[in-house]
C-alpha cells in the first residue's frame, strides 16, 4: 500500500502549505461588507429577529406606500423578541433549516452587533475550525503524519467554493464543520474498537460520536442523508454482519436520531415545507440538468472564474482537466488504499450526495465537496515526492496551477460584489440601477410572485428616495394616476394586463432575465 510510504512532508511544503493558509484566512475575512445579500442571508437576519413570513405579509404587504426602512424592522434584533422566537419562526417558516446555527447567530449578534458584516464575520470564524477537523479526520483515514493532512488544509483554505461559503451568513460553513467532526469521531471511534480499552473508554468514545451527530443534525436536517452513509460505511465494512461493533454504532446513531427528535416532529408538523430552500430547488429536474449540475459544482471547488454559460469555451476546458483529476483521485484512492479507506470517501461522495443532488439543492452539497477534497488531497500526497523526478515534477506542477487558479478566483470574488451563490440578486443588481435613477421611483410588488427573501435583499440595493408599494393578493393594486415612474416587478402577463386595462396605462418590458423581468407603466 502506498499509503504506507508517506513520509513527513518535506520543509519546503510545510513552508508552502503554512503561506496557503494564511492567504485562506486573509480572503475568508477580505470584503466581508462589499457583497450584495443573498436571499438565504435575508432569511437568517428574519429568523435571527423572530419574526414570521405572517407578520411580514400583515405589517409591509398592505397596498400602501412604504420606504426601505420600512423592511429594517425585519433585519435586526428587537427588544420584543428572544431566543425563543427565533426557534419559532424556525418551526413555523422554515422547518427544514434546524436551529443551532441561527441560535448562535442570534448569540453572536447581541454581543458583536446584527449588520450582516457581524454574522459574516461570525461565518468566517467558524470556517476556521474546519483546518483542524479536516486535519483530524485525514489522520483518522490514512494515519499519516503532515503530508496528506497538511496539503487537504492547503486545498480547503484556497478552495473558491470554501471562501464563498466562509462568507455567507448562513448555515453552509457550519454544517461542514460538523460534518468533518462527527466523521472524524466515527472513525475514531471504529477504530478504538479494534483494540482493548475499558467500558468507560468505549461509552466516551461513542458517547462522542453521538454528541457530534446530533450536532450535526441540529444544524441541518438535510444531515440525514450523512447518518444513511455512516450506517452503510459500518455495515458495509463489518460485511452485513452484527457484531458488536455495529451494534455500539447502531445504538449511537439511535441515540443521537433520537435527541433529533423533536425537531423531526417539527418537520413533520409543519408537512416538509421546503420554505428554506426554494430558492435552491430545482423545479425542472432532468438527468442531464443533474450532470450539468455535478460538473459545474465539481469546477467550483477548485476554480471559479465567475464565468457562465456563455462562455462554453471555459466550461468544457475546465471541466474535462478537474473532472480527470477528480477521476484519477478517486481511482487512485481505490487502488492504493485498504477498502475503509476508499469506501469511506465514496459513501460520503455518493450515499451522502445523490438525494441532494437529484433534489436540485446545489448549495448543499457539502459532503461531496469534502470527499472530492479528501480524494485529490490523497492524489497529491502521494505523488508530490515518491517515484521518479520527472513524475514529482509533473504533480508539483499539477498542484501549482490547482493553486494558482484557486488564488486568481478568491482574487476575483474579493473584489467583486456578488456570485453565482447571490442567484436572482445578480439580477437585482441591475434592477436597482434602473429604478434608482428615476426621479421618486415606485416599485410595485405583489407577495405570489415575489418571495419575501428576495423582496429584502432587493430592498438594499434601493435608494432611499424609492417607494415600496406591497400587496398580498393577486388583486390589483390602489394606483394614482398621478404617480409618475412606476415599475412592476416580476408581474404575471394576466395581472400586469389588468392593470394596464383598469387604470389604461401602457406597460413596458425594461429588463428581463431567468429569474426577474421589470416593467414600466406609462400614460
Amino acid at each position: 500500500m502506498i499509503m504506507r510510504r508517506l513520509v513527513l512532508a518535506p520543509r519546503w511544503l510545510q513552508f508552502f502549505i503554512v503561506v496557503l493558509v494564511v492567504f485562506g484566512i486573509f480572503f475568508r475575512f477580505v470584503n466581508l461588507d462589499g457583497k450584495v445579500y443573498s436571499p438565504g442571508e435575508t432569511n437568517t437576519l428574519l429568523r435571527i429577529s423572530g419574526y414570521t413570513n405572517n407578520e411580514v405579509k400583515q405589517q409591509l404587504f398592505n397596498n400602501r406606500l412604504i420606504t426601505k426602512q420600512a423592511f429594517d424592522k425585519f433585519q435586526r434584533l428587537n427588544p420584543e423578541k428572544n431566543f425563543g422566537d427565533t426557534i419559532k419562526s424556525l418551526a413555523i417558516d422554515s422547518p427544514l433549516n434546524s436551529p443551532f446555527y441561527y441560535l448562535l447567530a442570534r448569540f453572536w449578534s447581541q454581543i458583536f452587533g446584527d449588520s450582516i458584516t457581524a454574522i459574516r464575520t461570525f461565518s468566517a470564524v467558524i470556517s476556521l475550525f474546519v483546518f483542524p477537523c479536516i486535519y483530524w479526520l485525514c489522520r483518522e483515514l490514512f494515519n499519516v503524519p503532515l503530508s496528506l493532512p497538511g496539503i487537504a488544509i492547503a486545498l480547503l483554505s484556497i478552495s473558491p467554493m470554501q471562501i464563498l461559503y466562509a462568507q455567507e451568513a448562513q448555515e453552509y460553513i457550519l454544517w461542514q464543520v460538523t460534518i468533518l467532526l462527527s466523521s472524524a469521531a466515527l472513525l475514531r471511534a471504529l477504530r478504538l474498537e479494534s483494540i482493548q480499552q475499558t467500558d468507560e473508554k468505549r461509552i466516551f468514545n461513542w458517547g462522542f460520536y453521538t454528541f457530534t451527530l446530533s450536532l450535526s443534525l441540529y444544524t441541518l436536517s438535510l444531515s440525514i442523508f450523512l447518518v444513511v452513509a455512516h450506517i452503510f460505511y459500518v455495515i458495509a465494512t463489518a460485511k452485513f454482519h452484527a457484531n458488536k461493533t455495529v451494534q455500539f454504532f447502531l445504538g449511537s446513531t439511535l441515540i443521537g436520531s433520537l435527541i433529533f427528535m423533536p425537531w423531526i416532529l417539527v418537520i413533520f408538523y409543519n408537512q416538509f415545507r421546503f420554505n428554506g430552500y426554494h430558492n435552491a430547488i430545482n423545479q425542472n429536474f432532468s438527468l442531464l440538468n443533474l450532470i450539468i449540475d455535478c460538473l459545474t459544482q465539481t469546477n467550483r471547488i477548485f476554480v471559479d472564474l465567475n464565468f457562465n454559460d456563455a462562455n462554453p469555451l471555459y466550461l468544457i476546458i475546465f471541466t474535462l482537466l478537474i473532472f480527470s483529476l477528480v477521476g484519477y483521485a478517486i481511482y487512485w484512492l481505490w487502488r492504493t488504499n485498504y477498502q475503509k479507506t476508499w469506501l469511506f470517501v465514496t459513501s460520503l461522495m455518493t450515499i451522502g450526495t445523490i438525494p441532494l443532488l437529484i433534489l436540485g439543492l446545489q448549495l448543499y452539497l457539502t459532503p461531496y465537496y469534502l470527499a472530492i477534497q479528501i480524494a485529490v488531497a490523497y492524489l497529491l500526497a502521494t505523488q508530490l515526492y515518491n517515484g521518479r523526478i520527472l513524475r514529482q515534477k509533473t504533480w508539483q506542477f499539477i498542484l501549482v496551477m490547482l493553486i494558482i487558479f484557486a488564488l486568481f478566483s478568491d482574487i476575483l470574488y474579493s473584489q467583486s460584489n456578488t456570485s453565482w451563490i447571490k442567484f436572482s440578486n445578480n439580477d437585482y443588481i441591475n434592477i436597482a440601477k434602473i429604478v434608482n435613477r428615476n426621479y421618486r421611483s415606485i416599485l410595485i410588488i405583489n407577495y405570489q410572485d415575489n418571495s419575501y427573501e428576495n423582496i429584502f435583499a432587493l430592498s438594499y440595493l434601493i435608494d432611499p428616495k424609492v417607494r415600496f408599494l406591497l400587496f398580498r393578493e393577486s388583486n390589483i393594486p390602489k394606483i394614482s394616476k398621478k404617480l409618475n415612474n412606476v415599475f412592476l416587478l416580476n408581474y404575471s402577463d394576466k395581472l400586469r394586463q389588468e392593470i394596464a386595462k383598469k387604470y389604461r396605462f401602457n406597460t413596458k418590458m425594461i429588463y428581463q432575465s431567468k429569474y426577474s423581468s421589470l416593467w414600466k407603466l406609462s400614460k
